[in-house]
């Protein structure tokens, strides 16, 4: 769905009458349909209040702002156990009153609320001031995050923030990320920046499972880590804890994973060791192996035995996650042999299972999740393959988020985990949405939700990020993508001079884009990017190049047409 190489190749290919340019025939690779889907959703006028993810309810009130120029005061032992957290306005005892209160027995009935960890309402009134009621200390938290979020919000600029009232829960257990690709992993520090983005943004699990990581996979998984590497988890699990994330550790053995006690046994010594650097969440995953590591019936066996022998003695260790060789319905055995009826049989019922859907890299439907479902006997959970880039390591993935059904609720899954790029910085475009849809499903709105993303993450050179950012995310290779939407092209047949011109225009707004993202303030994104926005400027000079090529072709101007083609050729290097 690239229209800029479309630009590129069909002016040039059909000036020089050298035949019809011809889709490469993607079908059989990895099982990923070719339809790039449907992209719905419409950008939205917020008014200057931007929320994410999007509220269940929100009610703004035909009453005055709330003056917080002097800032708050803090009321009540809960909004005072908060104190060093908030820290996006000033407390002052002349400040107006910021009150939190946990709700003990249960909603009342005209709250409106269900009854779970989590949900919250905000009241913000001119003369009440702020008052929170929390279904316990993680709604405090989420409502914490979406105070912050108001007052940061252009409509504060003034020093007052709007009348309103906000009814929020989460519609999903688990709504997070997998580091699960393959590659470089992610360094310490870009892991601590996205804990933190995970807080911000209602996000609450985080999988530690980096396939290039040797003591989460094969050879090493069997030995603690390094004293270093040790430490740095210690501190993930500490960031998590701040961030109010579950920090799950993952282990992936079944490449060589003998099954014997001693294996086993080395199991419960690396989850026991892990347990001493503060972790409280495992998983195991036996995805992408061979042999005799795939059996059902011993992965199964092994989980409901760690179930009892670790997860039991413990007693404050999460329920297992267990990612299935069988992951995807492209390979699974549809039968009532198949892995996952025998994981619906066997599998303890606490344990909950990993599916990545029709494939590899797929949408999540309604369909893929009944057939999944059905088999395990619970709500399986969805590892969304996107927006990784491992299998098109020359893609970096910038792209709305869509393809997942808004009619997804805990009925229906327990909960969708992104497995984003090596390119952590740059994966946060997409993970803002998937926190934003996992929240509120129903309301979740694709386009809405990326533009609302690139204004966080780069409004100073929000434009410049959204021209680069529309023309950087299809694969061209599996998991298609929409891309380029907003821009008209022409072939020799169709070429229309006011189309050309509007075209030019933003082939050069792309060239000046690696110039003028460099007044970005997050550095780490810009040098993640720069690889791709350097390319992109060479791009849009060619592809100026040959709509200028078209012109002199069809004025006749032949030598001239000539020499601008082969100045516009790319050498064996730039290929």
């Amino acid at each position: 769905m690239n229209k800029l190489r479309f630009i590129f190749a069909m002016t040039v290919v059909a000036t020089l009458s050298l035949g019809t340019v011809m889709a490469q025939d993607l079908s059989s690779q990895r099982g990923e349909s070719q339809d790039v889907g449907e992209m719905l959703g419409h950008k939205v006028d917020h008014g200057d209040l931007i929320i994410n993810p999007t509220p269940q309810h929100l009610y703004t009130l035909r009453s005055l702002p709330l003056d917080i120029s002097k800032g708050v005061t803090l009321k009540g032992k809960a909004a005072k156990a908060f104190a060093t957290e908030i820290d996006f306005i000033k407390q002052s005892r002349k400040g107006a009153k910021l009150t939190i209160t946990y709700v003990k027995d249960g909603w009342n009935e005209s709250d409106e609320m269900p009854d779970e960890s989590g949900s919250y309402t905000i009241n913000i009134h001119h003369r009440e001031g702020i008052t929170i009621k929390a279904y316990d200390e993680l709604g405090a938290f989420y409502a914490l995050q979406t105070l912050r979020q108001i007052v940061e919000s252009p409509r504060t600029a003034e020093g007052t923030i709007p009348a309103l009232v906000i009814r929020d829960w989460p519609d999903l257990k688990y709504r997070g990320v997998v580091e699960g690709f393959y590659g470089t992993p992610w360094s310490h520090a870009t892991r601590l920046s996205l804990i933190d983005f995970y807080g911000r943004h209602k996000m609450n699990y985080y999988v530690y499972g980096p396939k290039d990581d040797p003591y989460h996979s094969s050879p090493y998984w069997r030995e603690e880590y390094p004293a270093d590497e040790a430490a740095q988890i210690k501190e993930l699990v500490e960031a998590c804890k701040r961030n109010r994330v579950h920090f799950v550790w993952a282990v992936h053995p079944g490449k060589d994973i003998k099954w014997e006690e001693s294996d086993i046994q080395n199991l419960k010594n690396k989850f026991d060791a892990m347990y001493k650097l503060g972790v409280r969440a495992f998983a195991i995953h036996f995805d992408d192996i061979e042999g005799a590591g795939t059996n059902p019936y011993y992965q199964t066996e092994l989980m409901n035995i760690l179930n009892e022998e670790f997860v039991a003695v413990k007693g404050d260790v999460e329920p297992l996650i267990v990612c299935p060789t069988e992951y995807t319905r492209l390979w699974a055995n549809p039968t009532e042999r198949g892995s996952l009826v025998i994981y619906g049989n066997e599998l303890d019922p606490s344990v909950d299972v990993f599916w990545t859907g029709d494939a590899v890299c797929s949408d999540m439907t309604e369909s893929t999740m009944e057939w999944i479902s059905s088999r395990i006997k619970r709500p399986a959970l969805f590892w969304w393959n996107f927006p990784v880039t491992d299998y098109a390591r020359h893609i970096v993935m910038q792209g709305p988020v869509y393809g997942l059904a808004n009619t997804m609720d805990k009925t229906k899954t327990r909960g969708i985990l992104s497995n984003p790029m090596e390119h952590g910085e740059a994966s946060k475009l997409a993970l803002y949405s998937v926190g934003d849809f996992a929240w509120n499903t129903e309301a979740y709105n694709p386009i809405d939700s990326w533009e609302r993303a690139l204004d966080e993450l780069a409004p100073e050179v929000k434009e410049a990020y959204r021209l680069f950012a529309i023309h950087s995310c299809d694969t061209e290779t599996g998991y298609r993508r929409w891309e380029s939407w907003e821009t008209e092209t022409f072939s020799f047949a169709t070429y229309d001079a006011e189309v050309a011109a509007r075209l030019k225009e933003e082939l050069e707004r792309i060239i000046a884009v690696p110039a003028q993202m460099e007044a970005i303030e997050n550095k780490a994104l810009l040098e993640e990017l720069r690889p791709w926005l350097v390319e992109f400027a060479k791009l849009g000079e060619r592809c100026l190049k040959a709509i200028e090529c078209y012109e002199l072709y069809a004025a006749g101007e032949y030598d001239a047409f000539w020499d601008l083609y082969a100045d516009n050729l790319m050498t064996e290097e730039e290929i």
